[in-house]
């Protein structure tokens, strides 16, 4: 299984709102009139250097919904971390495991005797699940069978603040591949909605030409277009 992000809903014209409040802080005008008097160029500029200079409040005022399916508990343990954000999940205690669903890392995939022995795994565990169901065991403590790597879906709500946040630390390629691919996806997503507030975003090997982490990966991204590639 592989995760899937879309873009559900998002603030219109957030590039646009997001400037206008930024300057609304430095203008005697009107939110209103300083809206209607942004163009892309002008957006595209004014963002670009509220970015640089780390103005990142204004950001908060334009927010993002996904839909994320196919991700593994293992991947959403992190993905809530993110606090400045709003979650949805679907429960294990209402919603009945049907088919085998289980994520399968890539370094298992790449190995014939490992797969098998992961999908033996997973196929037993479900058995065992659905035989405590019909034994009475409600789905809430049956569930606690199942492998951590079993698929999840969620709605996930963050403002261009946070996911600014988000891209830097889990487009990082230290970080764990699956977050990361959810990452690129909603980064993706974000970028072809609103390229005025994202063009910029990423680790910053990229953004900043610099890793901050306290061990770097040694391989910085040289472009965004290498960054995007799956």
């Amino acid at each position: 299984m592989v995760c899937a992000v879309k873009l559900l809903t998002r603030t219109a014209e957030g590039g646009r709102a997001v400037a206008a409040a930024a300057k609304l802080c430095y203008s005697p005008s009107d939110a209103g009139s300083l809206f209607e008097g942004l163009g892309p160029e002008k957006v595209r500029s004014f963002l670009a250097h509220l970015r640089k200079a780390g103005h990142f409040s204004p950001f908060e005022h334009a927010s993002f919904t996904f839909a994320v399916d196919g991700l593994s508990r293992v991947a959403s343990h992190q993905l809530v971390r993110h606090r400045m954000a709003s979650f949805s999940q679907q429960s294990q205690r209402y919603v009945p495991v049907g088919t085998p669903e289980c994520v399968l890392p890539p370094s298992v995939s790449e190995n014939p005797e490992c797969r098998g022995l992961f999908e033996e795994h997973a196929r037993r565990s479900l058995e065992l699940y659905r035989t405590l169901v019909d034994r009475g065991i409600p789905k809430e403590d049956a569930r606690f069978v199942l492998p951590h790597g079993w698929a999840t879906r969620l709605v996930v709500t963050m403002n261009a603040r946070e996911l600014h946040h988000f891209f830097r630390l889990r487009l990082c390629r230290r970080a764990q591949w699956e977050i990361r691919e959810v990452a690129r996806q909603m980064l993706l997503a974000v970028r072809e909605a609103e390229p005025e507030l994202f063009d910029l975003a990423g680790p910053d090997c990229l953004t900043e030409g610099a890793c901050r982490e306290p061990s770097s990966c040694g391989r910085p991204y040289a472009t965004m277009e290498e960054l995007l590639a799956r």
